[in-house]
Formats: C-alpha cells, sequence, structure tokens
C-alpha cells in the first residue's frame, strides 16, 4: 500500500492507494477517527460486486451500515436525484456526524460528494473510487457536483473528503472500455505537469491495459501524486488547477454535443488532441510531441478521431464553460510532454477549424 499527502492543513487528508483495500477498511476508517453509523452511498451494480464485502469487513470493526443505491449513468447524477437520497438520510437519523462513503466511479463519488457538502451543511465524506477515473482524478480535490438541464457539473461545491481508499482490484472488474477511458485522465496528468510519468506511460502502457498488479499500483499511486500536488497548491481552481482541465474544455462541449452519449474519457481524449493541434498551430507545441501524444491516446485504446458532431453545438456549449472569465474562455495549451499554459487567446473559430478539419494535416 502507497500513500498520498493532500497537503491541505486543516483541510488535508491521506489517499490510500493499493490492492485489497477493501478488505480492511473498517479497520482504515477506525485508525482515523471514525464509529457508529455510517451510509454507503452507491449504484446497484457496484453494490452487486462489493456490497457484502464491505457490510461484512465494517460490520466487523463495529459500524452500523446503511446502503443506499441510485441506478447507474450519468443522468442520474441530478439535483432530483441528491433530494431523494437527502430524504432518505432523514428517514435513516442520519446527523452531521454521520460519515458518507461515496463507493463507485465518478458520477457516485460527484453526486455523494455534494450530498455529504450539503445535507445538514455538511456531514463527513470519504470517496471510495472504484474506475481507474475516479481513482486518479474524480475522488481528490473535493470538486463535488451534479449536473442541470443539458449542463455538466453545472451545479456544485468545492467539499474535501476526509480520507479517499483506492483499491486498485477493484478496476479489475471494470468493464475493459471503462477502464480505457480512465486512461485519458493518466495520460492528462502526465501531459501538463510530469514528463517523468508521460515516459513511464509510453514504456509500460501494455502492462498498465493487462493490469499488472504492480505497475497499476504504481500508475495510480503516481498519478494520485500529480492530481494532489497541484490540489495543495491550488484548492479553489483559481489558478494552476486550472491545468487539469487540459482537454476538459472541448470534452465537455462534445458531451453535451452528443447528450452525454460518449464516454467522458473518450471525449477528453478528444479534447487533448484538439486542444494540442490548436496548441501546435499556435506555435507552442512540437509536432513531435504532438505525434507522441496522439499515439499513446491511440496506444491506450482511446479514440484519435472525432466522431460525427454538430460543431456548433460544440461551440454553444463551450460558451457555458465554466472556465470562462471575464468573458473569455480559458484554455490549457500543452507546451511540451510535462509543461503546459492556461491562455484565453484561443478563439471560437480557432477551435472550428480544428474540429471542422480534423482528418487534415497539421
Amino acid at each position: 500500500m502507497k500513500t498520498v499527502d493532500v497537503s491541505l492543513g486543516d483541510n488535508g487528508y491521506l489517499i490510500y492507494v493499493g490492492s485489497g483495500l477493501f478488505k480492511q477498511i473498517g479497520q482504515t476508517l477506525t485508525e482515523n477517527g471514525f464509529s457508529g453509523k455510517l451510509v454507503i452511498i452507491t449504484n446497484a451494480v457496484v453494490n452487486g460486486l462489493y456490497g457484502e464485502l464491505l457490510i461484512a469487513t465494517l460490520s466487523h470493526a463495529g459500524f452500523n451500515v446503511i446502503t443506499l443505491t441510485v441506478p447507474d449513468g450519468e443522468k442520474y447524477k441530478s439535483l432530483s436525484t441528491a433530494g431523494r437520497l437527502y430524504r432518505n438520510l432523514t428517514r435513516a437519523f442520519a446527523d452531521r456526524t454521520t460519515p458518507i462513503l461515496a463507493v463507485g466511479g465518478g458520477v457516485i463519488g460527484d453526486l455523494a460528494g455534494f450530498v455529504a457538502a450539503t445535507y445538514q451543511r455538511g456531514v463527513p465524506l470519504v470517496q471510495v473510487p472504484t474506475t481507474l477515473l475516479a481513482q486518479v482524478d474524480a475522488s481528490i480535490g473535493g470538486k463535488v457536483a451534479v449536473n442541470h438541464g443539458r449542463l455538466k457539473n453545472q451545479v456544485g461545491v468545492f467539499y474535501q473528503p476526509r480520507l479517499v481508499i483506492a483499491d486498485t482490484n477493484t478496476l479489475r472488474t471494470l468493464d475493459p472500455r471503462e477502464f480505457i477511458n480512465g486512461l485519458a485522465e493518466v495520460i492528462k496528468s502526465a501531459v501538463v505537469w510530469d514528463e517523468d510519468l508521460f515516459t513511464f506511460i509510453e514504456k509500460n502502457i501494455d502492462k498498465i491495459k493487462s493490469l499488472d498488479a504492480e505497475i497499476l499500483e504504481e500508475t495510480v499511486y503516481r498519478t494520485a501524486g500529480v492530481k494532489a500536488g497541484i490540489v495543495a497548491r491550488d484548492e479553489r481552481d483559481m489558478d494552476l488547477r486550472n491545468l487539469l482541465n487540459f482537454g476538459h474544455t472541448i470534452g465537455h462541449g462534445i458531451e453535451t454535443a452528443l447528450d452525454f452519449g460518449i464516454a467522458h474519457g473518450s471525449a477528453v481524449a478528444i479534447g487533448m488532441i484538439a486542444t494540442s493541434r490548436i496548441s501546435h498551430e499556435l506555435g507552442l507545441l512540437s509536432r513531435n510531441d504532438l505525434t507522441r501524444l496522439q499515439r499513446i491516446i491511440e496506444r491506450a485504446g482511446l479514440p484519435v478521431t472525432v466522431p460525427n458532431i454538430n460543431v456548433k453545438r460544440v461551440l454553444k456549449a463551450i460558451e457555458h464553460d465554466k472556465k470562462i472569465l471575464h468573458g473569455k474562455i480559458r484554455f490549457v495549451l500543452p507546451q511540451s510532454l510535462g509543461k503546459a499554459i492556461v491562455t484565453d487567446v484561443v478563439s471560437p473559430a480557432l477551435v472550428e477549424k480544428v474540429l471542422v478539419n480534423w482528418h487534415e494535416a497539421t
């Protein structure tokens, strides 16, 4: 097991990364000061896989466990679902000391985190991510939100968890496509912050995809470390943390334009390539680095071609992006593999040009 320290003073916490952590989750929570009643919020799929194991180990450690399940899917990350969970928490007599364990992927982490942040003005939150995307990104940093209308993560708050427990064994039960989509966040982290991590991914991508235990744990640990280091410097997403939005501005636009009919990781992969092509057009990113990025995205099994999409809808969605400041859209542009900048010089016309002329030579 490895630990990552998210250094945020009074809001700081540890991320536990390793295989088999579910079997000792009760002990881990006890050691971190938890006791008594707790509420698991998860979906039916994850509950079917791990519900009995979690209840057994938590009960053995003396916890009174209440499990609340929601349907699986992005469309259930909504205010209406949050409202149903509030009612269930009230019926269970959950109070401000009752911890919520968010057990699942990014959707559950966002939804349960939002509920924890807002129920009775905030109850303790423990993130227990079960997907690669959640383990290396979504569970870390305190961004919790629900979707509203057609807009992703439009209603949310910053609310740090008390603890993150990432059992890498859960990645073995993922649908292979779900795992591959999580690799988009791994690649993203390397591009904006850690050249050595990018080289590690290039060298070990086949072992990562084959779920080699040692390499998988190291990948999650190092990628989580990138996120933790950036969050520690910019908890409220005012400056440096914007780097973690690499690929997301266009990616979220694509998700919205396709009515969330594309996996988040796939949309981000397309967004990373599109944004990197923009960076190359502006003379910031070398052709060699652009080629290396496109190659590793393809080797990861992520899309390297833009889907049949209404580009105007993508641009309209980008206009509502939360990363707009003073009326200008901020883009994360890589300058090299391991270094990126945030800028507002990218015009909608340039975004449109890159998406429309996707298959032309850059």
